[in-house]
Formats: C-alpha cells, sequence, structure tokens
C-alpha cells in the first residue's frame, strides 16, 4: 500500500483523485473512484440547481460507504451560479471534502471549516499555492501546463512545476496534469507530491458517463491532439482537436475577439459531445495525456493496475538501480 500526506489527511486508501469535471462528475464515476479506493469528486455545477446537488450527494452515497467529496469551481460569468446555495447544500448533505478551483476560495473556507470540511485547492502556479496554503486550505492540487481545462498563463510544466511547489509547501500536494498510469504516480511521488489528480484518464472508463464515441477518440489520439484556446485572450483552455477548436484557434490568429468565437465554446455545444457523441459538436477537455492511454477500464481496474504497478517499480525496477 502506498501510504502519503494526502491519503493521511483525506482519509483515503490511495493516493489517486479524480477531479471535478463539468458534465462528467456525477455519481456512478465518482462512487466508482472511491470504491476502488481514490477520492473522486462530484462537480457542484453540472447539477442545474443546489437541490439537485442535493439529490445527486445522497446518489452517489447509496452506490458508495467510502469518502467523497464535490467540486466548486468558481469562474467569472455573466449571470454567476449561486455560489452560496450551492455550498450550503454540501454542508447541509455532510460532505467532508471540498474541491476548490477557478478564483480564490477564502470568501467560502470559513463556511468549510465550521462544517469541519477539508478543502483541497487546485491552482496552477507556485505563488497561488501559497496563497492557498496561507488562507488555510488542507491541501492543494497543482496543474502543470499538459493538463486539460485551465492551465494558467505560465506554461510550465509539471516536471518542474511539482519540485518547485513541494520546494515550499507545507500542506499535503496533489500533481496534475500528464498523468494516467503508475510511471506518472511513481515519478510524481519523486518529485515531491503526494499523489496525481487524473481527468482526461478518468474521462476514459466505463463508468464515465460520456459517450462511447468519446472514449473512443482518447484513445485514438496522440499527445499532439490537443489545441490551446482562449491564448489571445489570457485564459488559456487546453481542448482535445477537432474542427471546432482548429476554427477558435484561427479566428483567434486572425484578430477575433471573444464575440468572434462565443457561438463555438458555448457549454451547451460542448455537453452535446458528450452526450451525443458528436465530436465536432464544440469543444471539449482533453490533456496531451491522451498519447498514454490505450483502453477503456473500469475504475477499479484503472485503480488497482497503477497502484500495483507503482509498488513494483518501487519495490524492484527502481530499487535494482542503487548498487552498493
Amino acid at each position: 500500500m502506498l501510504r502519503t500526506r494526502f491519503t493521511e489527511t483525506f482519509g483515503v486508501q490511495h493516493p489517486i483523485v479524480q477531479g471535478g469535471m463539468m458534465w462528467v462528475g456525477r455519481a456512478e464515476l465518482v462512487a466508482a473512484v472511491a470504491n476502488a479506493g481514490g477520492l473522486g469528486f462530484i462537480t457542484a455545477l453540472t447539477q442545474p440547481t443546489p437541490d439537485d446537488l442535493r439529490r445527486e450527494i445522497a446518489r452517489t452515497r447509496e452506490l458508495t460507504d467510502k469518502p467523497f467529496g464535490v467540486n466548486v469551481t468558481i469562474l467569472p460569468s455573466i449571470n454567476p451560479p449561486p455560489y452560496p446555495e450551492y455550498v450550503q447544500a454540501i454542508i447541509d448533505s455532510g460532505v467532508e471534502i471540498v474541491e476548490t478551483a477557478g478564483s480564490n476560495p477564502e470568501p467560502f473556507l470559513p463556511y468549510y471549516k465550521d462544517a469541519g470540511i477539508k478543502v483541497l485547492h487546485k491552482c496552477t502556479s507556485v505563488r497561488h499555492a501559497l496563497k492557498a496554503q496561507r488562507i488555510g486550505v488542507d491541501g492543494v492540487s497543482i496543474d502543470g501546463f499538459e493538463c486539460a481545462g485551465h492551465p494558467g498563463e505560465d506554461d510550465v510544466p509539471g516536471l518542474i512545476l511539482i519540485p518547485a511547489a513541494a520546494r515550499v509547501l507545507d500542506i499535503p500536494m496533489v500533481a496534475s496534469g500528464g498523468f494516467a498510469d503508475a510511471s506518472g504516480l511513481v515519478a510524481a511521488l519523486a518529485l515531491g507530491a503526494d499523489g496525481i489528480n487524473m481527468g482526461t484518464r478518468f474521462l476514459c472508463t466505463q463508468e464515465s458517463a460520456v459517450h462511447q464515441k468519446v472514449k473512443e477518440q482518447i484513445v485514438a489520439h496522440t499527445e499532439r491532439d490537443t489545441q490551446l484556446i482562449f491564448r489571445t485572450m489570457h485564459n488559456t483552455a487546453r481542448v482535445a482537436d477537432n474542427e471546432i477548436s482548429r476554427k477558435v484557434v484561427e479566428i483567434e490568429r486572425a484578430g477575433g475577439t471573444f464575440d468572434d468565437v462565443r457561438d463555438l465554446v458555448a457549454g451547451a455545444r460542448g455537453r452535446r459531445v458528450f452526450e451525443e457523441g458528436d465530436l465536432d459538436a464544440g469543444i471539449w477537455s482533453a490533456g496531451q495525456v491522451q498519447g498514454l492511454i490505450h483502453d477503456i477500464p473500469t475504475c477499479e481496474a484503472l485503480i488497482t493496475r497503477i497502484v500495483a504497478e507503482a509498488e513494483a517499480l518501487i519495490t524492484t525496477r527502481l530499487s535494482q538501480t542503487v548498487v552498493a
């Protein structure tokens, strides 16, 4: 068994996290990850209302008696969701772990702390991780440039970012971006992390509630099959390569603004990709780690394989490289 500060602090068996993913972090996937010994997160804003979130939490509890959490991502919005009401739904439901992302979680930390909830905050730089530590989160998940979704604007890959953060942080740190297998887990531990956070890899599992065509496309893709959109707007997002993402990049390079791509990047279009399997209906998040994904396993098979192979790597192959 691999025991780290992360597993001890957050009370899970294995140092493997399924972070929040829009339209993906639902009860079936979260419970499957939890039952396999990892830490899964329901994505709060995938649920249309706070009451829907309450029901999704209850549904997850029907599927597992293991620890799981809820992700709350706060991003700028013309019509922002009622974040305080979602937070209250989490507290009322007795959830013990929250993953925060996007904006500074400080305004909500007192509510989480008063309820005894542990907070894991996602960030993309050392300076943001240090700030999260200062305001009192219990752990951080730090995203390298390889990650799906928003990798920040510093363009620092995990091989540099992880040890740079580990050198200055005192709280548990989970490494995110580019992780899919045992080698990645062992590498993250060697670089100073206390576990790994996988998004694209869990997207491509049997319990993931996305269309089979999406999963098959991830398997078919290589590490080169992503696009970086919103670069000119300083809000970079890494998404899967398709007709829509290529068109967005083309419009940006021609001097286009967000208004010129608004319809192309609408969340409703991305949801259609996941629900209908139309791979060019909209943009959808996927990381460079696609190049390391070659199957569509159950979460139990995936986590069991990663942990077993990681233990073997540490105790046999790596130990044999040390010569007296």
